[in-house]
């Protein structure tokens, strides 16, 4: 079918994520082709470096060809099964017992989803049944950060704390709340590492303390946090908040749906700080986004609470792709390629030159900051680098940049308060990491060209 007959009917029947629907309809459709290692070749037949992974998903870059066999050779044999009435796939149930192994020690048991909206929404309902369980019906408040990102299922947007989420959805509920995010380089304590740890610590403890100890069930937080615009907290700050949340009496829950999988420099960032959460999501590079999966992982505690409540009757919870078996065994290989396939190793050693390329760019007179972890980092670009001040929203500069980029044949995620966000696949080389970067510089020297950028700068 011809490139324009298929952007028709996308813009006539496809409803696309996190778009405006009328400039979608307006503007059309970019139609992905092929995929290869590092790169995306459209369907006008450009050759693209995606910075991106996808989204933050595909951490083995594309066109892993014993990813492509297992997925086949499982397909084959059995290309799904149903985990209700207790029935299970070897495929599900060896990749339980890898995840289990590879997971912070605290967490011995494993519910598989489809991906990292509903690994929120099935946590917050095993949070709320393990509340209802203890005979605390009153334990239902949840807290989490400010520009935190935790999906956009029904209950997850409200925790969530991305106003474009919010609008129109009703969230967050009444049993919803925010602290602060620790953001260093715009927090009022600047780039102290021990105040930004000390700020969120405080400022736990005094929500809880306005809600209630008795009323709050879980605090939930990402290491990084992804979609508010890749804040890296400083070190010591998760495992600071773990230790909080242990001493008032809430469970503490890690969303790794972007961090896991060796984004940040080990399989998991919880294994940076020793942190042991009570409940872990996880997504993305679970199947490096070869096929729909995420899990919720859980500890011994929380399960025996739940497990216990109603010994005759079972807990209603579940979905008709849990544990699919393909995707399992996608699961599984990707957890092969990750260790014995050296890409885990191949992420922490080109991390370095990625650091000390956006670290480079401060020198450009756009950007304010420079913020990295493993392969997870962002670039905030600003008017004026004194006072932080950013570009006025009226410039829509975010839509430019990603425009500019894609002509410069280069993808990456382009926030709308103007940070850029870059994941590169654990696969990237050395000379792609430079590529990346001579791409990036040109971008930011066209957008410091535009005559109305110029004009907003001090």
């Amino acid at each position: 079918m011809q490139n324009t007959a298929l952007v028709a009917l996308d813009r006539s029947h496809l409803i696309h994520p996190v778009v405006n629907f009328r400039a979608h309809e307006k503007r059309g459709v970019t139609i992905l082709e092929s995929g290869h290692g590092a790169y995306l070749r459209d369907k006008q037949g450009n050759e693209l470096l995606d910075a991106f992974s996808g989204l933050w998903c595909v951490n083995t870059g594309y066109g892993q060809e014993s990813i492509i066999r297992a997925a086949t050779e499982q397909m084959t044999r059995l290309p799904y099964a149903t985990g209700y009435f207790h029935f299970g796939s070897e495929p599900a149930i060896r990749l339980a017992a890898q995840m289990i192994e590879l997971t912070p020690a605290s967490l011995q048991h494993i519910y598989f989803t489809l991906g990292g909206s509903d690994a929120i929404d099935t946590a917050i309902r095993y949070i709320i049944h393990h509340s209802n369980s203890l005979g605390l019906p009153q334990k239902k408040h949840f807290i989490s950060l400010e520009r935190g990102y935790h999906g956009s299922s029904l209950m997850g947007s409200g925790l969530t704390a991305i106003p474009s989420f919010h609008l129109n959805f009703d969230v967050p509920t009444a049993n919803q709340h925010y602290i602060a995010s620790p953001y260093p380089y715009r927090n009022p304590v600047g780039h102290d590492a021990g105040a930004v740890i000390q700020g969120s610590t405080d400022a736990l403890r005094a929500k809880v303390q306005q809600l209630g100890a008795d009323n709050v069930a879980a605090f939930f937080c990402e290491p990084i946090q992804g979609s508010g615009g890749v804040i890296v907290p400083p070190a010591g700050w998760l495992k600071a908040m773990s230790r909080t949340c242990r001493e008032l009496g809430i469970l503490f829950v890690v969303d790794e749906v972007i961090t896991g999988f060796g984004r940040t420099g080990p399989l998991f960032a919880c294994e940076a700080e020793g942190v042991e959460p009570d409940l872990m999501t996880v997504a993305k590079g679970l199947t490096a986004g070869y096929a729909p999966m995420g899990a919720v992982l859980m500890s011994d505690a929380v399960y025996n609470v739940i497990a216990d409540s109603s010994p005759d009757s079972p807990v209603g919870h579940g979905q008709t792709y849990s544990a699919h078996p393909v995707s399992a065994a996608i699961g599984l290989e990707a957890l092969r390629l990750y260790h014995e396939g050296g890409l885990l190793a191949n992420g922490q050693a080109v991390a370095p030159h990625f650091e000390q390329g956006l670290r480079d760019l401060m020198q450009h007179p756009l950007v304010g900051d420079a913020r990295s972890k493993g392969l997870l980092g962002a670039l905030e670009l600003v008017a004026d680098k004194a006072s932080k001040r950013r570009f006025d929203p009226s410039l829509k500069l975010s839509e430019r940049i990603a425009e500019i980029a894609y002509r410069h044949k280069l993808i990456f995620r382009a926030f709308g308060d103007n940070a850029l966000g870059f994941a590169p696949a654990l696969c990237y080389t050395d000379a792609e990491l430079n590529l990346l970067f001579e791409r990036l510089k040109a971008i930011l020297d066209e957008v410091l060209g535009l005559p109305d950028v110029r004009r907003s700068l001090a």
